[in-house]
């Protein structure tokens, strides 16, 4: 299995590409957008390079990586000789179950079919498919080249030899795969959905403000990262759809997203992909600044 196919450019996309061409693989790497795919190239030249200035990597291993990746606005041409596909578009339903009734169609019939949706089930996936045994869940974790993590995900007719070999897949890109059930929101989302949508609601109480919560969770409960400002670094649109597919798929209050939060979407203030969220973002700059609506 050599063969990758990537769909969507995007952080998830391209990170995925990056770690699949750095372990030997060839990929494909697929998006609508052809701006798109160049703007992911030098993304990932730039992060091969932080590597190289880290002395993680040699000079010749960047090479090498770059020349394994091709890029392909064609979704049929792109996946025509994969062995395994890696769906990693917009968190939509409709736009992933729409992509995968064309891997259907185009992806020769030994190919695996992986989404990276952090949500959505897997079994519905596949069932718009003429192979659900082949469908399955790769959750990788953002950014990719670094976090170890990926979630595999078993929908409702995922087979055995498939997962192994995800799971053979996934250590070889150096990660650690770990299985899960297809349920709303899995493992990871399950967890950490509510605690963001508890800080959110706890600065839409006033409880306390935008860097105090960031800062009990990171100085009192070892947190890298605070959930406001994880929330924002996730995006804010992806964390409010995550807990509406949680909302809809158990009907319990909990999971219900924060008004404030609903609100920012709305706004537009998505985090750092818009420059405004719990904080403000400036190109170039390092600093965190919380956002003038959060001030006190």
């Amino acid at each position: 299995m050599q063969n990758i196919s990537v769909i969507g450019s995007g952080t998830m996309g391209n990170g995925i590409a990056h770690v699949f061409a750095q372990n030997g693989f060839q990929v494909n790497l697929i998006d609508i957008s052809a701006p798109a795919l160049e703007r992911a190239i030098a993304t990932i030249e730039k992060n091969l390079d932080r590597q190289v200035a880290k002395a993680q990597i040699s000079e010749e291993v960047k090479s090498q990586t770059l020349s394994r990746i091709k890029t392909q606005t064609d979704l049929k041409a792109g996946v025509a000789n994969a062995d395994l596909v890696v769906e990693a578009a917009s968190e939509n339903v409709d736009i992933k179950l729409g992509i995968f009734k064309t891997l259907s169609e185009a992806a020769p019939a030994h190919c695996i079919l992986a989404s990276n949706t952090s949500s959505i089930s897997i079994t519905q996936i596949a069932a718009v498919t003429n192979r659900p045994d082949k469908v399955i869940g790769m959750h990788f974790m953002n950014p990719v080249p670094v976090m170890k993590l990926v979630e595999v995900i078993r929908g409702y007719s995922t087979s055995d030899e498939v997962t192994k070999t995800v799971f053979e897949i996934s250590s070889k890109l150096g990660k650690i795969p770990l299985e899960v059930n297809d349920y709303p929101g899995f493992i990871a989302n399950r967890i950490l959905m509510p605690m963001i949508n508890e800080a959110i609601e706890s600065l839409y109480e006033g409880v306390a403000g935008v860097e105090e919560i960031d800062q009990v969770m990171k100085l009192g409960m070892a947190h890298p990262m605070g959930p406001l400002q994880l929330a924002d670094f996730i995006g804010l649109d992806v964390c409010l759809s995550i807990l509406k597919v949680l909302h809809d798929g158990f009907g319990r209050p909990k999971y219900a997203p924060s008004p404030l939060l609903v609100n920012m979407v709305r706004a537009g203030n998505l985090g750092v992909k818009s420059g405004q969220g719990f904080y403000a973002y400036t190109k170039g700059s390092k600093d965190l600044v919380v956002a003038d609506k959060f001030r006190k």
